[in-house]
């Protein structure tokens, strides 16, 4: 068993892409590995702005041999009377490579046969390595391939040097036009030579010691954090690591060095978050606040060398950082001078979607729709309607223009410079809340409402064009935005129905081509995306569906029911309730019961009957107040009393007795048994599906 290292130098490689495309070659590489069964005790990783590298530690010297046993004809075929091989036998033996002479036969288990026992020596590695990295290089996910000079290889950058070692000797093998050797690169600047590496286990101390590179790329990351945080503190501050940030960071650098900057504190006038984009997405910088969390006038940048003077990175840097720092601040101040009401008019320029018209015919559907929510929840009726007119007017602002994921946060400062409501104000960030999976929620009442109301608009207008999402296409990501409103309804325990919502939002599209089933057809939808809420929570899915089949729509009492049904479940009566429930269901279902029978004391005969009516009865008043005050938990775990005499009646009573009167009577009783836990949910998924 010998160390492996593949090194593949290329020009810089794509910073945001760098950590997905090690991961997948190191996939790839050990998926290949597999297949041909060559073992290995480890494969680390090593990525860099300038190479890609894996290092197999132990891998095995070949494939493992095989015997390979090939059964043939039986022996009363293979032979003839004389003991001679047949035509049969010849064939077998030709087609296995071996003389007919040596023919044998033996027993399958079953009837004696002809068998060859084939011995196949194992491949060497080193013969097998080209086609394995070529092979795992084609797989990588590139969503462009370059091709460079006269070359036809392609590869997401050009590749310049190509490294293979098994051990200390070089794998004689040509990948994407290169010829494998045992010379690396150091790095750019501060050793722009040749590396050559003794053998494979040398390449990391190699590349630090001699040249400048530290290629693992979580050992770079945690530097980089280090230093990060060791300059913010230098100046009484605290760093914010985005990770994404930190990722590409550490993508652009091989000898990071991070060095504290500073700007003008007249720039703090500025909304926090535009000096931040300005410094993240165009700098590529850190910025550090204080003990407060309030913004400081510094950043952070990490720069690719160990400067001997690292006073000249800082004043170059700064001087980056001034004019983008002047633009966000000339946006700002020249938005001011208008009002978001004077933006709206601007908003009917622009198309929303081609069919469902422009942005502004967006807002006046959103506010319609947040006037009719706030009215449901008693409200403020007209903050809910102003915030829906005014929620897309940043769209149109200087800020937004330039930096898009101030969309939202400028138009709540902007708000707030009107002179509009505070409530207003907020939602018109907090509307595109939440932004992602386990993001916050809107504060505000208004915002909520906002929230809710853009994105019914939105889901409605577009399943009623016809648009729907389709296996992995969701442009208009209806699925996120589904997954947002059953949030805020449930999160925030607003007790809305979801199928009134959307007939109100379907009636303020004027040409949809979907017909009446559209409210069904987006309510089915939406509520579906709720499985994925239990799975996350450990939840089994027939918990979800014996509440899904009730068919409702109001998402907080959904939940609320399907939290009830997974406690109900795990109680010690729940799987022969669940059983009798089915039993129940099964035996209404073929008697076609009334759902409104009577039971009639005066057939009930047997005592068992008897007590389960007397239970049923009684129980019936005990959860009657549960049920309305919706404590689903408290009234299952009332009704898992009701075991024992359901497990008796079924014992000792002939339901589908000759006597129609007694017939309909018991039906009658397991009519009302079954509505007590329908109030809540049909229990009978519970049970065990059979293989």
């Amino acid at each position: 068993m010998t160390d492996f290292l593949i090194e593949l130098g290329t020009e810089e490689l794509p910073p945001k892409a760098l950590k997905t495309l090690i991961a997948a070659f190191q996939e790839n590489i050990e998926s290949s590995l597999k297949t041909a069964e060559l073992s290995f005790s480890a494969i680390k990783s090593f990525a860099a702005p300038r190479r890609l590298a894996l290092l197999v530690e132990n891998l095995a010297d070949q494939t493992p041999s095989k015997e390979l046993v090939v059964w043939g004809p039986p022996a009363t075929i293979a032979f003839d009377a004389d003991g001679k091989p047949t035509k049969a036998a010849i064939a077998f033996a030709d087609k296995n490579g071996i003389p007919s002479s040596a023919l044998k036969s033996e027993s399958d288990g079953k009837v004696e046969k002809l068998v060859a026992r084939i011995s196949t020596q194992g491949k060497k590695t080193v013969e097998l390595l080209e086609a394995i990295i070529s092979d795992a290089l084609a797989k990588l996910p590139i969503a462009k391939r370059m091709k460079w000079g006269a070359k036809r290889e392609e590869f997401v950058r050009p590749a310049h040097w190509l490294v293979m070692l098994y051990g200390s000797e070089v794998v004689n093998a040509n990948v994407l036009g290169l010829q494998a050797g045992r010379t690396t690169r150091g790095h750019r600047f501060h050793f722009n030579s040749n590396i050559e590496l003794k053998n494979a286990a040398d390449y990391t101390s190699a590349l630090k010691t001699t040249g400048f590179v530290l290629a693992d790329r979580e050992e770079r990351r945690q530097l980089i954090q280090a230093q990060v945080n060791a300059e913010a503190k230098k100046i009484g501050g605290v760093a914010v690591i985005d990770p994404d940030l930190l990722d590409e960071v550490t993508a652009l650098v091989e000898w990071p060095n991070a060095l504290t900057g500073k700007f003008e504190e007249r720039f703090l006038q500025v909304p926090a978050e535009a000096l931040i984009a300005s410094m993240k997405e165009h700098q590529k910088y850190f910025h550090v606040v204080d003990a407060n969390g309030k913004l400081m006038p510094n950043f952070i940048t990490v720069a690719n060398i160990a400067s001997k003077d690292p006073s000249q990175i800082i004043d170059g840097n700064e001087r980056v950082i001034r004019p983008r720092l002047s633009d966000a601040a000339f946006f700002y101040e020249t938005d001011k001078k208008t009002t978001l009401e004077s933006l709206r008019e601007r908003l009917k320029t622009i198309v929303f979607q081609a069919q469902l018209g422009t942005v502004y015919e967006k807002t006046e559907r959103v506010a319609k729709l947040a006037k009719y929510i706030a009215t449901h929840l008693k409200a403020d009726e007209k903050l809910a309607e102003r915030a829906g007119h005014l929620c897309k007017s940043d769209l149109v602002t200087n800020m937004v223009g330039e930096f898009d994921n101030m969309q939202g946060i400028a138009g709540y400062y902007y708000a707030l410079n009107d002179g509009e409501n505070a409530e207003v104000a907020a939602a018109m960030d907090e509307q595109y809340l939440p932004r992602f999976a386990g993001d916050k929620l809107p504060a505000t009442t208004t915002g909520a409402i906002i929230a809710l109301a853009d994105r019914l608009d939105t889901i409605t207008g577009i399943f009623g064009i016809g648009q729907q999402p389709s296996g992995s296409k969701d442009p208009f990501a209806l699925r996120r935005a589904s997954i947002a409103v059953l949030r805020i309804l449930v999160e925030k325990n607003l007790a809305l129905d979801l199928r009134d919502l959307l007939v109100f939002a379907k009636s303020q599209h004027a040409s949809l081509t979907v017909g009446a089933e559209l409210v069904e057809q987006v309510l089915s939808y939406m509520l579906d995306r709720f499985r994925a809420f239990y799975e996350d929570a450990n939840i089994p899915a027939e918990v979800f569906q014996a509440v899904n089949a009730k068919q409702l729509s109001q998402p907080l009492d959904i939940n609320q029911r399907i939290l009830a049904v997974n406690e109900f479940s795990k109680l010690p009566q729940a799987q022969a309730l669940a059983a009798a429930n089915k039993r129940v269901s099964n035996i209404l279902s073929k008697q076609n019961a009334a759902t409104n029978a009577i039971i009639h004391s005066d057939l009930l005969k047997e005592d068992a009957e008897k007590n389960l009516a007397k239970a049923v009865s009684l129980k019936a008043q005990v959860v009657a107040p549960l049920f309305a005050a919706r404590d689903y938990t408290k009234a299952l775990a009332t009704l898992a009393d009701l075991q024992q005499p359901v497990d008796t009646f079924f014992d000792s009573v002939m339901v589908m007795c000759e006597d129609q009167a007694l017939q309909q009577n018991r039906l009658a009783l397991l009519q009302q048994l079954r509505a007590l836990f329908l109030e809540v949910a049909d229990i009978s998924y519970l049970v065990p599906a059979k293989n």
